[in-house]
């Protein structure tokens, strides 16, 4: 494996280049037509006073929590994480790490809020039991995820965002620069979406 900057650059261009959207009914969607449709559900969900889920295991979570402080910040958004460590860790010992944060969205979320979840393989039973519970509430839902063509949480969202690579760092960072990319349409400085 060759590990030299231009190689891994242009692997990385590769991949964001290669990003597949779809929808619910797992229709194929352009890069950009699904990440502006992102932009206006979100823009809906800000419009309404809605709030803003965002969350990921490890580095996942990093990237939901980077996220979080781009869309509160520039779209001005209500938007939370759920991995602050009193609440994660109690909803893990009273029902298993599996249902944490399913235990937590069950309480907060409802028809008029958007829950962004991250996996990178998209195998992660917790995000995918988190999905579950905000479709019962009738929330939006955006995944994102890579690795494996078919894994189940591309499977589960309003749009689903998904990267051709098995590559933590490409997957993580190729998540990060999406979502800042939809943040930042809500910036004027940079948009032509508002």
């Amino acid at each position: 494996m060759n590990l030299s900057f231009s190689d891994r650059l242009s692997n990385f261009k590769s991949v964001l280049a290669d990003a597949r959207l779809t929808d619910s009914a797992a229709l194929g969607l352009s890069i950009e037509s699904g990440l502006q449709d992102v932009y206006l559900s979100l823009s809906k969900l800000k419009d309404a006073t809605g709030s803003l889920y965002i969350i990921g295991n490890g580095g996942s979570a990093g990237v939901a929590s980077h996220a979080a402080t781009d869309f509160f910040n520039v779209a001005k958004i209500k938007t939370f994480t759920l991995h602050e460590s009193s609440l994660l860790t109690c909803m893990t010992n009273d029902f298993g790490y599996e249902n944490a944060f399913a235990r937590i969205l069950d309480q907060v979320i409802n028809k008029s809020d958007v829950l962004i979840a991250i996996s990178s393989s998209g195998n992660s039973i917790n995000i995918r039991n988190a999905v579950d519970i905000a479709k019962q509430h009738h929330a939006t839902i955006i995944t994102l995820s890579g690795f494996s063509e078919d894994n189940p949480l591309r499977k589960m969202g309003n749009i689903n965002i998904w990267l051709n690579s098995d590559d933590y760092g490409f997957v993580e960072i190729g998540h990060q620069f999406l979502l800042h990319n939809i943040a930042d349409r809500f910036n004027p400085k940079f948009s032509n979406h508002t």
